[in-house]
Formats: structure tokens, sequence, C-alpha cells
């Protein structure tokens, strides 16, 4: 593949050429083998439409809305692509909660004294139970176990009985939007029930009343699944605060012990660190001839990891996003690939036999090609699992050292890492009163949440997301990056003071006054619930104005998985301006675009905006936030 349709990173470009060169099977040759003819992005009309269903056994069946040509059941492509997007919406929904479920039963089993971990910010475990109404005068254990219980009750209430999270967490204006359209939510599970019962074929065929659904579910997910779940990660594990990472391929070192949580559930890999950083580990690698034993943070674990903890000689970087797995694994430096829930490649045991590590996995939902090695997460067994792992990894090392050829000289960059709603306030002086200020002279003409994946379609890897953060801060568009797109903006070097040389001169202006960088690193994909909290924060601040009144947009440049649809979807329910990019899988349907790119807007607030040239995007958020500054005289 042509050098920028690799990737953004010269780190990775350079890998993908030595597996290319090796004949090894790679996420870039494999996307190339899926096109049609000789262009890899041109695949089938029906299916990059939305227009086609195997659902039954009449199928598969394709639809045509240009001449009524409908399913053998007489469902529409509009029906079809839209109960499409709802099961993807599930999906992400079913993945988000599955990694809440985790972080409520780690707060549980920490509070019974069962884990080997605290609550390190208790303050902001005080915080967050008074919002749902708990009484946070009793010790902390207690009211740990009783907020547990709380968000537990709540996830599973009936889908028909409103959700209390919902009910104290959201705005009061969204909460009346969304009782008025019947979208205001239940419980996280019986929405996904609701969602799923309704696309059994000849259930509901109508795309409005899916869409409906699909709105549903979004709020239930980002309050119940990513708000709950992150705000309970800053109690135990603390909350994210700006400091510099080393980020990008070089900060694996092949005469190290290298261990790598990867995935999307930080909590073995915070129990790795702790271990590793303690005297007696550092020496028994050592002794097996290593120059010490090194925790590498990756995709979104590593994310919430490098958010939270800051580098040191033990805990030591970050490698970056999803597609360049394969090539992390090819540097020959790995010891142990610890799998957790998300974003490991099927193939890895492949990697593991050629390039001489161990892949365990340490959730119950991976299965690798080839046969799983297991070590499922269980809190009160966290320590022990995090001992294995790293005598896993001294052992490797002795049998990979000196056997496996590793790639040297590979980059290191460094990022500012560790923004969230508070530190964020913090480097603003000890308030948000800066921020607004620079947005109401104009120095700031907006905020954009960058909520991104990243995608081989029509580019490189992070070579989109990297054109359109970088045109929206040359436009004075603070942007706030998480999910697979934030590493994409850490390797790039957006997340650096040095990247306002690169903003627009108000932009510039704030974030050197502040030491502070254009792009600032916000955590992951399941901050979306946590950027949703800042907008409404920002909203009270300004007086009172409604999410959809404010000069912000969400964009998610390089969309990938089914996360990312039900991150969409709640931005349209939230009432944003939504920059997505690829084009999704409705095309064929023309009722659902025209309700996802037009009608909305005058029904929850939010649209769907689709362009596929970077600057024009950019231009589109802008003219977006400048409407919005108009409306409010700013």
């Amino acid at each position: 593949m042509e050098e920028r349709r690799v990737s953004y990173h010269e780190s990775v470009r350079s890998m993908y050429e030595k597996l290319h060169e090796m004949g090894i099977s790679n996420v870039w040759d494999r996307y190339e083998a899926q096109g049609i003819g000789n262009d890899p992005d041109r695949r089938c009309r029906f299916c990059t439409g939305g227009m086609r269903c195997d659902f039954c056994s009449n199928g598969p069946c394709r639809a045509d809305a240009e001449t009524d040509k409908r399913g053998v059941c007489g469902i529409s492509a509009d029906g079809m692509a839209m109960r499409m997007m709802l099961l993807r919406n599930v999906m992400g929904a079913s993945t988000y909660h599955y990694h809440c479920e985790a972080a409520v039963r780690t707060l549980r089993e920490t509070a019974l004294g069962t884990s080997p971990f605290r609550v390190s910010d208790p303050e902001k475990l005080k915080g967050f139970a008074g919002r749902l109404g708990l009484d946070t005068g009793t010790p902390i254990d207690e009211l740990s176990l009783r907020l547990c219980t709380f968000v537990e009750n709540d996830f599973a209430r009936k889908s028909h009985e409103e959700s209390r999270i919902v009910d104290f967490l959201a705005p009061a204006e969204r909460k009346t939007v969304w009782r008025n359209l019947g979208i205001f939510p239940g419980g996280v599970y019986g929405e996904m029930m609701r969602a799923t019962s309704s696309c059994l074929t000849n259930v509901d065929g109508d795309y409005v009343s899916l869409a409906k659904k699909a709105l549903r579910l979004s709020v239930a997910t980002a309050y119940q699944s990513q708000i709950v779940l992150e705000y309970l990660q800053d109690a135990l594990f603390g909350t994210p605060a700006p400091h510099w990472m080393r980020v990008d391929l070089g900060v694996l070192d092949p005469d190290y012990v290298n261990v790598l949580p990867n995935g999307h559930e930080p909590f073995l890999g915070f129990a790795l660190v702790d271990l590793a950083r303690m005297p007696e580990w550092q020496e028994r690698a050592v002794e097996a001839g290593a120059k010490g034993l090194r925790v590498i943070a990756n995709i979104e674990t590593g994310q919430e990891m490098v958010q939270r903890l800051d580098m040191d000689d033990v805990f030591w970087g970050y490698t970056g996003n999803w597609i360049m797995q394969e090539a992390v694994l090819a540097t020959g430096a790995v010891d142990v690939f610890v799998a957790d829930m998300n974003c490991s490649l099927p193939l890895d045991p492949v990697y593991a036999e050629r390039f001489g590590f161990r892949i365990v996995a340490v959730s119950e939902l991976v299965g690798l090609d080839g046969g799983t090695e297991h070590m499922d997460y269980d809190p009160a067994r966290a320590r022990e699992t995090a001992a294995a792992l790293l005598e896993m990894g001294i052992e490797n090392f002795r049998r990979r050292h000196g056997t496996v050829t590793p790639v040297r000289g590979l980059p290191t960059r460094q990022a500012v890492v560790g923004f969230s709603p508070e530190s964020i306030a913090a480097a603003l002086g000890g308030g948000l009163e800066p921020l607004l200020d620079a947005i109401k002279d104009g120095s700031i003409r907006g905020v954009a949440g960058l909520v991104s994946c990243t995608s081989l379609r029509d580019s490189g890897q992070d070579v989109h997301s990297v054109a359109v953060a970088s045109e929206l801060i040359a436009r004075d568009v603070l942007v706030l990056s998480m999910g697979c797109g934030n590493a994409a903006m850490q390797v790039a070097g957006l997340c650096t003071p040095d990247a306002a040389g690169r903003a627009g001169p108000g932009l510039k202006k704030v974030a050197t006054a502040l030491g502070i960088p254009p792009v600032l690193s916000f955590g992951t994909c399941t901050d979306t619930g946590r950027c949703a909290d800042l907008l409404a924060a920002i909203g009270k601040a300004l007086g009172g104005v409604a999410v959809p009144d404010l000069p912000v947009a969400a964009v998610a440049p390089e969309y990938m998985e089914q996360k990312a649809t039900i991150d969409a979807i709640f931005a349209l329910a939230l009432g944003l301006y939504t920059y997505v990019n690829p084009v999704p899988t409705v095309t064929g349907a023309p009722g659902l675009v025209r309700l996802l790119t037009a009608d909305l807007r005058e029904i929850t607030g939010g649209v769907l905006a689709l362009e596929g040239d970077p600057a024009a995007a950019a231009d589109g958020v802008l003219a977006h936030i400048e409407g919005r500054r108009n409306a409010l005289g700013i």
C-alpha cells in the first residue's frame, strides 16, 4: 500500500514494510485484499448502502429504495439500514456496560477489603454519590457499597421505568426533550432487550421507530455505563491530571522484560504497575539478564492508565492505537501480551509464535484464532494474577532475548496527557471562567470533542484524524481528544504545548499563556459520558445555555466499530453537530439519511455531518460554531 494509506506515523509505516516483506498477514494487506478490483475502498454497494439483510431463511435479501424493492418480509431499505445500525448500537452498549460491571465489581470488592486496590480519590466518590442522592456522611467503604447497590439496581430497572441515574445526572432541558420524544430510558439492560427484540424479523420495520430506540439506548449507555464506570475508576485509581508521557513504538526496548496490558479494561494494568514497581520484581528481571521490568500501555486500556499514572522507569510509556497492534507485536520486544476485553486481533497468536511472546486473555470475552490461554480478571485475585503475568514475562525474556531479532531505533515522542473536567479547570486556574472568557472574547471560537477510533477506510491510520484536528485548531477551535483518536493526537505531536504554534492566533495565545496544548488529551472512548458532563457544566456556567445551543461539536474523523456508532447516536440525542467519517453504511436509505442529516435538527437539535475532505469538514464545524455564537450574541 502507498505510505499515506498505511499510517500517518513514520514508525508504523516502517514496521508495515517489514511485515509486508516477511509475508506475514497484517491489517493493511488484509484491508487491501477486501477491495473490489484495484480499489481497496470499493465494496459491495448493497452492503455499503445498508441495503442487505440475512436475518431469516428467506434471505439474504437486497433492497433498493429507488425502485421500492424490499426484503421478502416487506422491510424497506430504510428499515434494513436502521435495524442493522440499532444492532450495532446494542453491541456497543453491551461492551461498554460489560466494562462498567467490572468497575462496579472492583469497587465492591475493594470496599469489602478483598481486592488489592484502594479508593484513591474518596472526594471524587463522595461527590458522585452525592449527585446520585446518596448520604455521603457514611464511612467511605460503606458509601462505596451503597453506591454499587444503587447503580446496579438502576441498571436492572425495567425499560418502562425511568432511570434514576439519568434523572440525577442529565441536564434538565435534555430530560424534557427526551421525555417529550418518548426516548427517556429505563435501565440499560431493559433498553438493550427492547432494542434487540425489536430487530427480530417482522417485529419493527419502521426506521423512525428503530431510530428512537437507538436514541433511548444511547442515553442509557452514556449515563449509566460510561459516566458510572469512569467516575468509579477515578475514585479507585485517581482523577486524571496533566503530566508528560512517552509515546510511539520506540517505548519498546527489547533489552527489558516488557509486559503489555491491552484492550479497554485497565484493572489488571494498574495491578501490574503496582507490583512491577517493587524492587524485588526488578531484581528478578535483572537476574534473568534484563535491564529491568517494564509495563507498556496499549490501546484504550493504555489510555485509561496513562491518564492517571505518571511515567517512570517501570511504567515507561504508551505505544498507540489498535491498527498498529501487529506492528507492536512484530518489534520482537514483547514478552507478555495481556488481552482484556476489546481490541485484540484474532491472528495475534500467529505473531506470538513468530516473535516469541506469550498471549494471555484476562477476559472471558476474548478468544483468539487457534486457542487462547486464560487468566480471567477477578478483583479478589488481581494481585495473584498480576504476579503470575510478571513471572511469565521474566521467564519469556530468558527464551526471547538473543533468539528473536528485535527492531531497534524506532522513535519515541512525548505528549501531555491527563485532562479531565477537574484538571481542565485546574489548568485554567481553578475554574472554567478562563475558558469561558476565551470563548466569549473570541480567542477560542468553540470546542470540538474528538471521539474517534482509527480506520483504514479512505485513508491510512490516523491520517484523516490528524488532518481534521489540525484544521480545527488552525480555526481556533479547542479539541478534546478521546478514544483511539486520542492516540493519533498524542503520537502525532498535537498534545504538546509546542503544538500551539500550529493553532490559530486566538487559540495559540490562550494555549501559550496557560502552557497547555491546543489538543487536550481527554481519555478513552468511555469518556464520551464524561465529556457530556463537562458540556452540561459549561452550559450551566454560561447562565443556563442548553447543550444544543453551545458553540461545540462532536467529531469522529475515523470511527470504526460498534462502540463508535452508539457514541454518535448519543451525540445526536444530546443535540450536537456530529461530524463522522467514513460515510456510514446507510447511503441506500434516503429516509434515514434525511432523518440523520436534516430532520433530527428540529427534533433533538442534533445533526449528522458527512464530509471526506478535512478542510471542508473543519469549515462545517466552524460554521456551526459561529452560528451558535451569533445566536448567543458572543
